[in-house]
């Protein structure tokens, strides 16, 4: 196979499906909570038309966090499996994984470097620097608003254990983060995974699992170097995934894409509303 149709295997099944299943709780959550931010609003009223009225859309919004918490400590418990703990804590900056090392905050300032002339491009393993950042995001985000929504989940019995200005600090940090959360995804997050060259007008690799060989090598050049190196690449490489998938990743992913950049302009719009009332 050419390196035009060769594709790389990126992401197991199980990392792809974590990942839509993301897509379809953060999507909730966001509905969900932006109905409830703005329920003073027409578009606040209709968004919670949607699950029957405010009441049922603030219980969907509350057992979709649960969920969502259930869903990051299995991920955890993934991720504990897959360190090599025979080589700890050497193993932890594998390349295959996603742990924050000097390394990559060097590159970091390498590409930023570049970005203006400064210096040739840095050479990225599997996963580049912005890739880790954006993961371990994740990871706060959900610390974040998971132990604030615990607190907002009943507040009337978390009221037995803090003062009651606690659930309203809880409140503005809970919506702050969210608001921060569904910004950087709906918009660097999505821009940096499909609008960079070489992977416009849409990047697949989460629906297939694969990129093509010459991404591959443009992107991750160390990554192509290592598998080539220890023999591997051969056994992870696999063809192109028909004409038909390909047709089905591109129409879900830009219908996901559309509904949530639109959700997040409704929401800047009806700031000013909000503000009003």
């Amino acid at each position: 196979m050419a390196d035009t149709t060769k594709r790389l295997i990126r992401f197991t099944p199980i990392q792809r499906l974590w990942h839509l299943g993301l897509i379809f709780i953060f999507i909730l959550m966001t509905v969900t909570g932006f109905a409830w931010m703005y329920v003073e609003t027409h578009w606040g009223q209709t968004l919670a038309s949607w699950f029957g009225g405010i009441k049922e859309t603030v219980e969907i919004h509350k057992i979709a966090g649960l969920v969502l918490l259930a869903g990051f400590v299995l991920h955890i418990l993934y991720a504990l499996c897959r360190v090599d703990w025979s080589k700890f804590p050497g193993s932890l900056y594998s390349p295959d994984l996603l742990m924050m090392g000097i390394r990559d905050f060097g590159k970091m300032i390498q590409h930023m470097g570049w970005t203006i002339g400064l210096c040739k491009a840095p050479r990225f393993e599997r996963w580049a620097w912005w890739e880790k950042f954006d993961y371990w995001a994740v990871w706060w985000g959900f610390t974040i608003t998971g132990i604030t929504g615990l607190m907002l989940y009943n507040p009337v019995l978390t009221s037995d254990y803090m003062p009651g200005w606690m659930l309203n600090l809880a409140l503005w940090i809970h919506r702050i983060e969210a608001v921060l959360a569904i910004g950087h995804v709906f918009t660097i997050h999505f821009l940096m995974a499909h609008m960079r060259p070489g992977t416009v007008p849409f990047n697949g690799a989460m629906f297939d699992g694969t990129i093509t060989m010459s991404e591959a090598r443009h992107d991750h050049p160390e990554w192509v170097a290592r598998l080539e190196k220890n023999g591997e690449l051969e056994a992870m490489s696999v063809p192109e995934p028909s004409v038909p998938l390909r047709v089905l990743y591109f129409g879900v992913g830009y219908i996901i894409m559309a509904f949530a950049v639109t959700l997040l302009a409704f929401a800047v719009i009806n700031i000013t509303a909000v503000t009003l009332l």
